[in-house]
C-alpha cells in the first residue's frame, strides 16, 4: 500500500501567485521594486496583535514587496556562494567543462598523444563532478538559503505594518 499525497491540494492555494510570477519577464518583474526607504521603514515595524493580523500583514506584504523579496533572495544566494568557495568553483568548473565539450560540436578532442570522444569527456566530467559536488555541500547551502530567505522574508512581512491608507480602506469594506 503506497501512500499518495495530493500535491494538487497543497499547491492549489499558491498556484495563481506562482503562475503570475513565472509568466513575467525579468524587466517587468523588477518594475515594481519598492524604494529602500519604504522597504526598511522602521516607523511601520510593530508586533502584530494576533495570528489573524500576522496573516493579513503577510498576505499584503508578499504582494506589495515581492520584487524586494526577490532581491533579498538573490543577495542571500550571492552571499552563500561567496562564503562557499568550493561550491562556486565546482559550479564554474562544471559549467566551463560543459561549454568546452559543447564547443567541440561532436568532434573528438585530440591532445596529440590521445584522442577522446565526447562520450568519454562527459563520462570523465561526471566522474570528477559528482565527488566534487558531494564535497562542496550544495544541499546544506540550499537548505541554509531556504531557511535564511524564509526567516528574512516572512519575518519582515509579519512585522511590517500596512500603510495607514490601506488599513482604513479594509475596515470600511
Amino acid at each position: 500500500m503506497a501512500m499518495q499525497i495530493p500535491i494538487d491540494a497543497i499547491t492549489s492555494r499558491f498556484g495563481d501567485r506562482f503562475n503570475s510570477i513565472r509568466s513575467q519577464s525579468m524587466s517587468s518583474r523588477f518594475a515594481n521594486l519598492r524604494p529602500v526607504s519604504e522597504f526598511l521603514d522602521l516607523k511601520r515595524l510593530s508586533k502584530p496583535a494576533n495570528f489573524g493580523e500576522v496573516q493579513s500583514r503577510v498576505n499584503y506584504n508578499l504582494g506589495h514587496f515581492s520584487s524586494n523579496y526577490a532581491v533579498v533572495f538573490v543577495m542571500l544566494s550571492v552571499y552563500s556562494l561567496l562564503t562557499n568557495w568550493y561550491l562556486m568553483f565546482t559550479i564554474v568548473f562544471v559549467s566551463a567543462s560543459l561549454w568546452g565539450i559543447s564547443k567541440l560540436n561532436g568532434r573528438d578532442l585530440d591532445l596529440g598523444f590521445r584522442r577522446f570522444n565526447t562520450s568519454q569527456l562527459y563520462t570523465a566530467l561526471l566522474c570528477i563532478a559528482v565527488p566534487m559536488g558531494f564535497l562542496s555541500s550544495p544541499i546544506s547551502t540550499v537548505l541554509w538559503l531556504i531557511g535564511a530567505t524564509g526567516v528574512t522574508v516572512f519575518g519582515h512581512a509579519a512585522l511590517m505594518d500596512k500603510p495607514i491608507e490601506n488599513a482604513f480602506s479594509e475596515e470600511a469594506v
